[in-house]
């Protein structure tokens, strides 16, 4: 495979909606959605209000990259070999001595599922992407709460979970206004949702101008798409692009065959019949990248159109697009733009109100650096008997090199570059941190002395 890519030797250009083209202020709208979550717990599940409750900085412990063991109620970071790094019950971390007890040095039990990128199960669940993310604070403190109050032992709190989840995401919610969610950003989009760079829409009309078919695909419904391109981009965000497609229930977009999930017209956000082929570009709603791509060849006149697709979620997004339809996959990796906070400011010395107020803000964003959970990309691991600490990369680091063409902190860090720029891309001949634009985590520098890992 060729060491570098380009934007301008692909024929597609696709996008995801949530947190690829639409961003949202992580904040406010982590926040809201753990309020979406507790509330129904605990007005409809008959949960302890005190989940109803949460301290400011508690946010610290959403982190991407954490897998729930549901049955055992324990939060893992697990190392690119499935070792576990980190772990917390509920939480509460674990010691280095708790977590050799409970998981020693080996493979984790379900590392093999969970790398293979197999669907969830009712066994663990893997938070990868911020619309989860509040989720996992919810059920940590659930298992908190139900240790305080039963002393549970294995914990079956998750199907209350999945409803919860369903109750604020489902596709009707948007257009009943019930749940939390929905009715929230509608009333307050600009507390969620960030307006779109004039650079990128300057950068979409670019595209097509050069001659890029253009898409959108996302999991969310029709309206509520409609809700955020309208804010985001303008009333006219339909000209952007040639192909949208909603509701795409991805992964199951890129790995289901076409009769499995075929492909339906859209009536005042109501799914029609379903249709045997897809014969024009359009609006349309579920459907497969089977398909999708022999349409494809028929707007651009070729037997391999190239196709490249940005996206936020490994699971959802960078992973099945790579690995059921080899297209080309750019990671949205916010965690890029908190990288600073992981190193401590050299003028320590400076006094408290000369030092700007962005950077005393800064290190309080949510997610970007854990204290917690430490690094998305690497970790120390204590050696025995005295032998000096190792550092390991993450298997979310390990996923990202091996899944993503290249990973960027958002559409604007490249929207200035001209559409024939070179990126060196992830692959096998580089160095792990070759991919990353426009530099790669300083946690992946060789000789990076001065991180802090706690």
């Amino acid at each position: 495979m060729q060491q570098h890519f380009s934007l301008a030797d692909c024929d597609v250009v696709g996008f995801d909606l949530d947190h690829t083209l639409c961003r949202y202020h992580l904040p406010q709208s982590a926040r809201l959605i753990y309020d979406s979550f507790a509330q129904y717990l605990v007005t409809e599940k008959g949960y302890d209000e005190d989940l109803l409750i949460l301290a400011p900085d508690s946010l610290d412990f959403c982190c991407k990259g954490l897998v729930l063991d549901i049955e055992e109620g324990n939060f893992l970071k697990l190392a690119e070999d499935g070792t576990v790094l980190r772990a917390s019950h509920g939480t509460k971390s674990m010691t280095f001595e708790e977590i050799l007890e409970n998981y020693g040095r080996r493979e984790w039990k379900h590392f093999n599922t969970v790398s293979g990128m197999v669907s969830r199960t009712a066994k663990y669940y893997l938070y990868d992407n911020y619309f989860d993310l509040p989720g996992a604070l919810l059920c940590a403190r659930v298992v908190d709460s139900l240790d305080q109050h039963d002393g549970q032992k294995k914990y079956d709190f998750w199907k209350d979970m999945v409803a919860a989840i369903q109750h604020n995401y489902k596709i009707s919610a948007f257009k009943e206004n019930c749940g939390m969610y929905f009715p929230e950003v509608k009333n307050h989009p600009d507390k969620y949702l960030q307006k779109c760079p004039e650079s990128v829409k300057k950068w979409l009309k670019q595209l097509k101008n050069a001659g890029k078919i253009l898409l959108l695909i996302t999991s969310s419904h029709s309206d509520y798409c409609r809700l955020l391109c309208e804010h985001v981009l303008g009333n006219d965000f339909e000209e952007y692009f040639d192909i949208l497609i909603t509701n795409a229930l991805k992964p199951g977009f890129f790995s289901h065959t076409p009769n499995q999930r075929p492909f339906r017209t859209l009536e005042n956000d109501e799914e029609q019949e379903a249709l045997l082929s897809l014969d024009k570009p359009g609006w349309y709603s579920q459907g497969n990248a089977l398909q999708l791509y022999d349409l494809l060849k028929k707007m651009t006149g070729k037997l391999d159109p190239k196709v490249v697709y940005f996206g936020d979620s490994m699971h959802s997004d960078i992973f099945p697009a790579h690995h059921y339809s080899n297209w080309e996959t750019v990671f949205i990796l916010e965690e890029l733009l908190g990288d600073k906070a992981t190193v401590p400011a050299k003028a320590e010395s400076e006094p408290l109100e000369k030092k700007g107020k962005y950077e005393e803000d800064q290190v309080k964003v949510p997610y970007f650096v854990s204290k917690q959970w430490g690094s998305f990309f690497v970790d120390r691991v204590p050696g025995l008997e005295n032998a000096e600490d190792t550092l390991v990369h993450t298997w979310s680091c390990k996923c990202i090199s091996t899944y993503s063409t290249i990973a960027i902190p958002s559409l604007e860090a490249i929207a200035d570059l001209p559409l024939d720029y070179r990126f060196t891309r992830f692959s096998s001949n580089s160095s792990a941190a070759a991919g990353y634009y426009p530099s790669p985590p300083r946690v992946l520098l060789p000789n990076e002395d001065s991180v802090t890992m706690k």
